[in-house]
């Protein structure tokens, strides 16, 4: 399996996400500047310029015309995908913002928001308009409760609840309706750094610098899987066809410099999600894995980390006879 390697960042790769087709990758950095590549041959599209600081995380509409950014100059920003034109930015004052991902259907959008002098971080969902020349700042909702930074918000099935994770160690499950928290989940010791729901919304799985990645049930907060990969995980996704779980991470980048990459435990493991057994390891990086995403179709999987390259893997003949 010889990857694609795709270099159109400076810094650190922050998240990367497919369109629902599989055909475009959305790469984002703390170089300010997302970048729109074909996922097919990794040739690039274009980049997407206006944000004044570091891009966290993006998501896509389902109908590919539209990309949210969440970036910590304090805004989040509503982009066509075709053109790379910035439509209507959302603005959090001083408070940067960290997670966003649109609503099944595309009618409202969540965006998390850091804490800052004295003001908390919050889950916030406000209204997405048909019509773009109609964007608003339209707050429909408002969760408070986390300590911390929130790095993590998705829609739960139906779009009845949001489940968040962050800094705090805590997985909450918010009510979209009331605004209430559902339930809470303390299963990791420290930070929870990246949360992926599964294709079909019945679960979803964690990565956390407490070295531990968990696969959770998306309506009670179970925690029904632990793996542990002896290292910090600061990417956790799932594969929408077979029952795997792909974790990438490292050794913290203060201290990259001062072991080899094989120390640094770089490379990307995949485990059985029902058995919890490795069933391998791809390496490449020269740093931290910060960011992992799978195709729709669960054919590639790409990988971005601290060595500022983002690397697709389209699976070999071989990996598709495993079960």
């Amino acid at each position: 399996m010889r990857p694609i390697l795709l270099k159109g960042h400076e810094r650190p790769l922050t998240f990367l996400k497919y369109n629902a087709e599989g055909d475009l990758l959305v790469t984002c950095a703390k170089d300010q500047t997302p970048n729109l590549w074909y996922a097919d041959d990794g040739e690039r599209v274009g980049t997407y310029v206006g944000h004044n600081g570091a891009v966290f995380t993006c998501d896509i509409s389902a109908d590919s015309s539209t990309l949210i950014t969440a970036s910590a100059d304090t805004t989040a920003k509503l982009w066509d995908v075709a053109t790379g034109k910035e439509y209507f930015t959302f603005g959090f004052d001083k408070q940067g913002a960290r997670g966003c991902a649109f609503s099944l259907g595309g009618r409202e959008v969540v965006v998390t928001v850091d804490p800052f002098m004295g003001e908390g971080s919050s889950i916030r969902i406000f209204r997405m308009a048909p019509d773009r020349s109609e964007q608003r700042q339209e707050l429909l909702q408002e969760f408070c409760g986390h300590a911390g930074r929130i790095t993590r918000a998705v829609w739960g099935q139906l779009n009845r609840t949001i489940i968040s994770a962050g800094e705090d160690g805590t997985v909450r499950l918010w009510d979209v309706e009331t605004g209430k928290q559902l339930a809470e989940s303390n299963e990791h010791k420290k930070q929870v750094n990246d949360l992926t729901l599964s294709a079909d919304g019945t679960h979803f799985v964690t990565g956390s610098t407490d070295k531990t990645a968990k696969v959770f049930d998306a309506h009670t907060l179970e925690c029904l899987r632990t793996f542990q990969p002896e290292r910090p995980v600061n990417a956790a996704t799932l594969s929408p066809i077979f029952d795997h779980v792909i974790l990438g991470g490292g050794q913290d980048a203060m201290s990259v410099t001062l072991t080899s990459s094989k120390a640094g435990k770089f490379e990307t493991k995949i485990y059985h999600k029902v058995f919890g057994e490795e069933i391998g390891g791809i390496k490449g990086h020269f740093g931290p894995i910060n960011a992992l995403a799978v195709s729709p179709d669960g054919r590639s999987f790409s990988s971005g980390g601290e060595d500022g390259f983002v690397r697709i893997h389209h699976m070999d003949a071989d990996y598709f006879r495993l079960r």
